[in-house]
């Protein structure tokens, strides 16, 4: 079976050591407890930073460490003081993290420090390589390690890789500030599963692939060159059971086994049995929406002020990254806050706020969750937010309110809390009140439903979701190399063509022999496709046709000096070699003035989309304009046009980027079938990459080649990649 890597900035095990001894401490996060179960079910091994300084240790005591952890199916990647402080501090935490968040006025861009990142992003991979083999999975975590899947992938491309981002992915206007956005893309997509929180941030990035690397996407599915890489959404959870018992084993304790927290709180209650408390619980940081709150609950007691005297809000802020300016500032900020609500509503007796600034023990934790009415957690920005769902984990008696901003992810899932708008302080007040004051049997409805959803899909449940997703993924990929052209069935085509006494060749133009241009009058042909052409055409055994959407002048403008057949507009119009234009079938262009306008109108609302207008047919061409826009525009346009065309025996065919109205009956496998009757033909090819090639690879024989280009799917019996990939396949022949 193969193996199953994870690879983290940190390993699930920090390495605490006093210049001397060393001893590891393991990790109690969601992710690293999520994530244990997959990589030793799967024997593989956990690649990741030890937390270690490489300059503080030599050669044996790296050893030694190497060898703790190789007993915990781990392996250690070693940064030196200056690429901590570059790659994890500087790109990764003061460009990456800000951006993401949409922090954009703290957003550094240090070219040093992207160096950085990106030599570090190889030490990781260099590491993975070391220890991953053909059919093993990689699956890569977070935004520090965005170039990593590529770099795997170069090397090792038979190596299934999945990808995990546990922040935003910003939406595309965000995203293209940064000036090392192809590089970062182009490394997520080294990826064949590319998971996010949400839907929105798989959204953000589809678009992104779809505007900056030009990328077709069917539905989630990314066509990537010669791979399909899917990106989908994956709520991660947390370990459920754990936070439930852990509150359920702290309720049964007495009060001489409880802490010294607990039993603080409990003095509260028993002075003032009618007193709330209104817990928030953060990391220190600028996304969390801190002052926002603080400023909320000051308004509510201003606003309620019934309230006064009876409500406390227990703010614990975990601290962090205090050596960094803007962090500074943000403790500096909060403090201040805190002090001037205690001093404006507070007495002797009683302080709005008991605030905390260290983190806290696991059962503490637990502790606040179980003792607190309410939960605060407004971020104004948050990848999930995990403390929601802990919190609704450990309410053992099914009451307590969950308020919730909008902007955190974990918000799509927890419908029942109290939404809010975290930069809207009179809508948290209100809020406040609205939980404060919740009926218990309408607390209970809301927890209970909470509660059931977060149980069924725990962190192990996520995990095993993206394992399982990912194996459909290779699938995915398997039924495209299915119909891939590799050597064996090259040889027999090129067998079967050598024996063949008559050919017919039918080769498609753009997306086929040409790459596509945003000006389609750019694809003019090059001299090595000339040569390719004129290669095929010399053999008098082959009839070798160009059998293409496009205008018949320009086709003719373009080879005229090629002794080649010519069928354009999609099979309207013939001319054989040595012969003049004839039309297949009997079409008119009488329907024009009505639908033109239409078109026209689709032109004015669509920058950079045009009308092309050939002898039977006319085609919107959006390839220049905004790509989700004209997507939208041209399903508008689609549903319009079939209203006005359904009593005029028109189609409306769909083809890359563009949109042609045309005669019905007229289509390239009839034109294709009409040129070859009454041929005796021992071989027939056809190549295309169209929507409109589907119609030829249909009607032709069985027998015929049929061989579609690119990765969607398709009737063609072969596939190949892309135009080089086409040129190289006629060249073999040819040659």
């Amino acid at each position: 079976m193969s193996k199953i890597h994870i690879v983290s900035n940190r390993l699930p095990y920090s390495v605490n050591h006093d210049g001397k001894n060393f001893e590891l401490i393991e990790s109690v996060g969601g992710l690293a407890t999520g994530l244990k179960s997959v990589y030793t079910r799967y024997n593989g091994k956990w690649i990741g930073w030890s937390g270690v300084n490489s300059d503080s240790i030599d050669e044996e005591q790296r050893a030694e460490i190497d060898l703790a952890l190789e007993e915990k199916s781990c392996s250690a990647v070693y940064l030196s003081e200056k690429e901590i402080l570059e790659y994890y501090e500087g790109f990764s935490n003061g460009t990456i993290w800000p951006l993401f968040h949409y922090f954009n006025q703290y957003v550094s861009y240090n070219a040093n420090h992207w160096e950085t990142y990106k030599n570090v992003n190889q030490l990781f991979a260099n590491k993975v390589l070391e220890v991953c083999e053909d059919g093993d999975t990689v699956w890569i975590h977070d935004y520090q390690l965005l170039l990593v899947p590529e770099m795997i992938k170069k090397i090792k491309p038979k190596v299934t890789i999945g990808f995990f981002l546990h922040i935003p992915f910003p939406s595309f206007e965000v995203f293209r500030i940064l000036p090392w956005r192809m590089e970062l893309m182009n490394g997520m997509l080294g990826a064949d599963l590319i998971g996010f929180h949400i839907y929105d941030y798989e959204r953000h990035f589809i678009s992104c692939v779809r505007r900056l690397l030009g990328y077709e996407v069917s539905f989630n599915q990314i066509h990537a060159d010669d791979r399909i890489v899917i990106a989908d959404a994956f709520p991660m959870g947390i370990d459920y059971q754990k936070f439930h018992e852990a509150s359920t084993e702290i309720m049964h304790k007495t009060i001489q086994e409880r802490s010294d927290l607990y039993k603080e709180l409990e003095k509260y209650f028993l002075a003032s049995p009618d007193r709330q408390l209104v817990l928030s619980i953060d990391r220190l940081d600028y996304t969390k929406g801190i002052p926002h709150r603080l400023r909320a609950f000051a308004r509510f007691m201003e606003k309620y002020p019934e309230f006064r005297g009876k409500v406390t809000l227990i703010m614990l802020a975990v601290p962090s990254r205090n050596q960094v300016e803007e962090y500074q500032k943000l403790k500096s900020e909060v403090d201040e806050l805190v002090g001037n609500i205690n001093g404006s509503y507070g007495d002797i007796n009683y302080s709005p706020i008991w605030y905390f600034y260290r983190s806290l023990p696991f059962d503490n934790l637990v502790e606040l969750y179980n003792s607190s009415d309410v939960a605060l957690i407004t971020p104004v920005r948050d990848g999930m937010n995990l403390v929601a769902k802990e919190y609704v984990a450990s309410r053992i008696t099914h009451t307590g309110v969950l308020i919730l901003s909008e902007m955190a992810g974990v918000a799509k899932e927890m419908g029942e809390a109290i939404i809010i708008n975290p930069n809207n302080e009179d809508e948290i007040a209100d809020a406040l009140k609205q939980a404060l004051t919740m009926p218990v049997e309408e607390q209970k409805a809301r927890i209970s439903n909470m509660q059931e959803r977060i149980q069924r899909y725990s962190v192990f449940k996520w995990a095993n979701d993206f394992v399982e997703r990912i194996d459909k993924v290779k699938t995915v990929q398997n039924d495209f190399l299915a119909k891939k052209i590799s050597s064996a069935v090259y040889a027999n085509i090129k067998m079967k063509y050598k024996k063949a006494g008559k050919r017919a060749i039918f080769l498609d133009y753009d997306g086929t022999l040409t790459s596509f241009h945003k000006n389609p009058q750019n694809a003019i042909p090059n001299d090595e496709l000339f040569d390719i052409l004129n290669k095929l055409i010399s053999d008098p055994q082959n009839i070798v046709t160009i059998i293409s959407g496009r205008d018949r002048y320009t086709l003719e403008k373009w080879f005229k000096d090629v002794p080649i057949n010519l069928i354009c507009e999609h099979g309207v119009w013939l001319k054989k070699q040595g012969q003049e234009w004839d039309t297949i079938t009997a079409v008119n262009n009488d329907w024009m003035p009505m639908i033109r306008p239409t078109l026209e109108r689709f032109v004015d609302r669509t920058p950079g989309t045009f009308i092309e207008e050939k002898n039977y047919s006319l085609v919107w061409h959006y390839r220049k304009a905004e790509q989700d826009q004209s997507e939208i525009r041209a399903n508008e346009l689609k549903d319009e046009l079939r209203g006005l065309t359904g009593n005029l025996n028109l189609e409306i065919m769909e083809g890359s980027k563009v949109i042609e109205v045309k005669n019905g009956g007229v289509n390239k496998g009839i034109a294709a079938m009409h040129f070859i009757k009454n041929e005796q033909l021992d071989f027939i090819m056809a190549i295309g990459d169209d929507w409109t090639d589907e119609f030829m690879f249909k009607e032709l024989p069985n027998d015929a080649y049929t061989i579609k280009v690119g990765i969607k799917h398709t009737a063609a019996k072969y596939k190949v990649e892309n135009v080089e990939a086409v040129r190289s396949f006629l060249k073999g022949l040819a040659d």
